[in-house]
């Protein structure tokens, strides 16, 4: 059975994906990231996303991001604000982590290696989102083009491992709707970048998401503090 490694950070997007390699037949291998982030919430809910779709071993990689700082996803001294969504290319909040799917890919790259998996499924969006670097389409062909030269699978064995970007051109309406008709379990994702117990409804990721469930004319089935407009 092929294999895929799958980002798995236990929000909307990373899940999507997994539902996607999922029905595309692939043997998952996960893999999530303790990188002493704000909060635990969304790496529970991986772990519990792992369980649903019952995979042979769910990797934890961790990952002290937090020593570099520059975000207020690290940092607790830097506030996770509530303010309008970003669509200002050049217009980069603080919750941007410094490097983070550049250093999270580099590991998947190489696990998938180590496995012999081919693809990489990573949930990344220029659509709908924050306006991070790392998640444009520029980044992931630049990624993949140095893939080919950065393994022994590449370089020595003629291995392509594929950076696979299923919802890159996807609103978040349309992530919302794929999720559904997949089956995807929303239940136990977690978007929020405050980490409460339930979601903020505030920050950008929030609006986001919410703006998603609300166009797919989706009923969200996680808790929120306030639901934002």
């Amino acid at each position: 059975m092929k294999k895929a490694v799958i980002l798995l950070s236990g929000g909307l997007d990373s899940t999507t994906c997994m539902a996607v390699a999922k029905e595309q037949g692939y043997e998952l291998y996960p893999i999530s990231f303790d990188y002493h982030q704000r909060h635990s919430i969304e790496l529970e809910g991986a772990k519990k996303v792992a369980d649903f779709y019952k995979v042979k071993k769910h990797l934890i990689i961790e990952t002290n991001m937090e020593q570099i700082g520059g975000s207020a996803l690290t940092d607790s001294h830097i506030q996770v604000p509530d303010g309008e969504i970003v669509h200002e290319d050049n217009d980069i909040p603080v919750t941007y982590v410094p490097a983070r799917n550049l250093t999270f890919l580099s590991y998947a790259l190489g696990y998938a290696e180590v496995i012999g998996a081919d693809h990489i499924f990573i949930g990344v969006n220029a659509v709908d989102y924050s306006g991070y670097p790392d998640c444009r389409p520029e980044f992931i062909q630049k990624f993949q083009a140095l893939a080919d030269y950065a393994t022994k699978a590449g370089a020595a064995d003629g291995r392509h491992i594929r950076i696979e970007t299923p919802l890159q051109d996807l609103t978040k309406k349309e992530i919302v709707q794929l999720a559904s008709r997949l089956g995807a379990p929303l239940q136990f994702t977690h978007s929020c970048y405050k980490g409460g117990t339930k979601a903020c409804g505030v920050c950008d990721s929030c609006k986001l998401r919410l703006k998603g469930f609300a166009e797919a004319g989706v009923k969200d089935p996680v808790e929120y503090e306030t639901m934002s407009d």
